[in-house]
């Protein structure tokens, strides 16, 4: 049985949220490479995840705002 597309909406927001982790990334002055040493991830994730290819977990997602030096609330916006 094939899924469902995800609505466009949601592949909007995930946009978004890539941008919003990009942004706080280099606000804290991390190149990807260490930003994925800090969450336990490769560079790669962190770009396809930047880039809105893939949705990062709900830990990655706190890891990735405690590393920014934020909270998850501003990284999701």
């Amino acid at each position: 049985m094939a899924l469902d597309p995800m609505p466009d909406w949601a592949l909007a927001r995930q946009q978004v949220v890539g941008e919003r982790i990009r942004a706080f990334r280099r606000a804290a002055g991390l190149s990807q490479v260490e930003m994925a040493e800090l969450i336990g991830r490769d560079h790669k994730t962190v770009h396809r995840y930047e880039t809105g290819k893939t949705s990062p977990s709900l830990l990655d997602l706190i890891l990735i705002a405690h590393a920014a030096g934020v909270s998850l609330a501003e990284l999701v916006g």
